[in-house]
């Protein structure tokens, strides 16, 4: 099989968890604990390679992808301490609304800092996305990054390249946009990643349980904290009206009956900086069983936010590279129901676990 080679728009702690990841899955270097599918569709973790990036922090713009993933604010998991030079610089990438003004209040290892550097245009990032031979763009943007996000989709579609949105603003899930990538004949796998055993599929899981158990679900919260640069983002409210309906949707959309606004709360709470890329989820679920009886669930899950994602991702850039070797375009309507908790198409999980087996057979 040819090599598939990725584009990282965001080099943060998403991108270092993936980058780790692909030199700790080469072949033979260690145990396939973690992945969902060693092979999938002839292609393996060791295939893929980073062939163009763009951030905007001036700790990482110019350095090798190896080492920008290491660099401050990321604090992540170090499971791969020594990842091998790939020979792609970071380059500076496209501010617009990536950048949320509180985060110039905070501490630099927290923050993101600047670089002074001329920011690109449309046709330089599409001239890198080609002349680098790119298949697959993977959007690593912060939340609330929609200007910065269609400015992206805008160059893959121009570029051909497949588009992989791993964040809450809603482009795959966009009728006008799902529609641009269809008539391209571009794929376009969204929006929202959803983590290998975080928060949102646990809850989707048991409200789907739930469902299937004849339990009614009353009312549930999901809260949320963290310190990453995520959840710092985050601390700004006006940056989460996406996120919150990204999240919301994946639960409600497996409900039996869809509960009201004021009986579910799905969302990021706090921000706390001691917790790094640990994320912290307080789940609470209460329903009425046989003869209408009281029962409620509590749940606490403790993950490593980043690498929680990065299995995903491998999965979702080897299924946007099998769209493109068999010539289809738009939304992958399987692989991001199954991978992404705000998809054109809603399925429950077991079903969307189905369609995807489905797609990778072909």
């Amino acid at each position: 099989m040819n090599s598939i080679r990725i584009a990282l728009v965001g080099v943060g702690n998403c991108a270092s968890s993936l980058v780790q990841g692909l030199e700790h899955y080469r072949d033979g270097a260690n145990d396939n604990v973690g992945l969902m599918h060693w092979e999938l569709g002839g292609y393996r973790p060791s295939d893929i390679q980073v062939v163009a990036a763009w951030d905007v922090d001036k700790r990482k713009v110019g350095r090798d992808v190896a080492e920008a993933i290491f660099a401050k604010p990321n604090c992540t998991a170090i499971f791969s301490p020594v990842v091998k030079p790939t020979g792609t610089k970071v380059k500076m990438g496209k501010i617009l609304d990536g950048f949320a003004e509180h985060m110039a209040d905070y501490p630099d290892d927290r923050t993101f800092l600047l670089a002074d550097i001329a920011e690109p245009t449309k046709d330089e990032v599409v001239a890198e996305l080609k002349a680098s031979g790119t298949d697959v763009l993977m959007n690593y943007l912060p939340v609330g990054s929609q200007q910065a996000s269609e400015f992206y989709a805008e160059c893959a579609l121009e570029a051909g390249v497949a588009f992989v949105n791993n964040i809450p603003v809603f482009i795959a899930s966009n009728p006008e946009w799902a529609q641009r990538f269809t008539d391209a004949n571009v794929p376009i796998i969204g929006d929202d990643i959803k983590a290998q055993l975080g928060a949102t599929i646990v809850h989707r899981v048991l409200t789907d349980l739930f469902a299937k158990r004849g339990v009614k679900l009353d009312r549930t919260y999901q809260l949320n904290t963290g310190g990453n640069t995520d959840f710092l983002n985050m601390s700004n409210r006006k940056r989460l009206a996406s996120k919150k309906v990204s999240k919301t949707e994946a639960v409600q959309s497996v409900a039996a009956e869809r509960l009201e606004d004021e009986n579910i709360h799905v969302g990021p709470s706090d921000y706390v900086a001691w917790q790094n890329d640990n994320k912290i989820c307080f789940l609470r679920m209460e329903g009425q069983l046989f003869g209408g009886v009281p029962m409620n669930l509590e749940l606490r899950l403790s993950v490593e936010d980043s690498p929680n994602s990065a299995g995903v991702a491998i999965d979702m850039i080897r299924c946007a590279k099998l769209a493109l070797d068999r010539g289809l375009g738009g939304p992958i309507d399987g692989a991001s129901a199954y991978f992404c908790k705000h998809p054109r198409k809603q399925m429950t999980d077991d079903l969307a676990q189905l369609a995807v087996e489905e797609f990778i057979a072909a």
